[in-house]
């Protein structure tokens, strides 16, 4: 277990570089002003990730070709969804990878739910050296969620430390190792932010180091529905906010 130390008394970064990571939302004909509003001029962000059918599907889907090519042609990274929970392997993983590849020229992946604990790195790493020989440039994300094995940073190029409420955001913990590392190789992904509070969590990703967030005041209403899938109703405010640099 690594070792962890209160975010109160992390040293904030200076040159923290924000943008937003957004996690997947709904199809493209179900929220088609959330993926519009991605590519307005000027946003902030490092990558959006596409969930066609939990994963690529079975056939390419037209609407999720338009709106992946959208976002490049914005220069906004696009990264395919695998989800690795459960006993999902290699082998399986793969697979999708290369229609996401194929169908929607993804830019890269999110390995959601990737386990954290050390006795999973070697699987890991072999996923993601095939994942790479998919596309030189690919770019790795593995969505532990939490803290995982220090290894884990030297297998992708981000790791999502933390996703989930802002009840347990706010009193978190940020471990030890990360700070070996800058914040742009770590993500934070937060669902019920109050908009009061969103001077609060950006500050909290500032002092942990995470250069890469999502917040939202969208909540997952006890784990009925997807607090990702639509856009945070403070929009506006967190691009202008993230847009121009936030001081301390």
């Amino acid at each position: 277990m690594p070792h962890l130390t209160s975010t109160k008394t992390s040293t904030p970064s200076t040159d923290l570089r924000a943008g937003l990571g957004a996690p997947g939302f709904a199809h493209p004909l179900v929220a088609p002003a959330e993926w519009a509003e991605l590519t307005r001029p000027g946003t902030p962000l490092h990558w959006a990730v596409l969930n066609v059918a939990d994963g690529p599907g079975a056939r390419p889907d037209p609407h999720c070709l338009e709106a992946a090519g959208r976002l490049r042609n914005a220069g906004v990274r696009v990264l395919g969804h695998l989800d690795t929970s459960g006993v999902r392997t290699y082998g399986e993983l793969v697979p999708e990878a290369h229609r996401y590849v194929d169908w929607y020229q993804v830019d890269g992946f999110l390995l959601d739910h990737c386990p954290a604990e050390h006795a999973a790195l070697p699987e890991v790493r072999r996923t993601v050296t095939a994942l790479r020989a998919l596309r030189d440039d690919a770019h790795i994300v593995l969505g532990h969620g939490t803290h995982p094995h220090p290894g884990y940073a030297e297998t992708a190029d981000q790791l999502v430390t933390f996703s989930g409420p802002w009840s347990d955001y706010r009193w978190s913990q940020v471990a030890e190792w990360t700070a070996d590392y800058p914040p742009d190789r770590f993500c934070h992904l937060v669902h019920g932010v109050p908009g009061p509070h969103l001077e609060e969590a950006l500050r909290i990703a500032r002092w942990q180091g995470a250069s890469t967030i999502w917040f939202t005041d969208r909540t997952d209403r006890g784990g009925r529905v997807d607090p990702w899938e639509t856009m945070p109703g403070y929009w506006d405010e967190i691009v202008s906010r993230i847009g121009t640099g936030v001081s301390e």
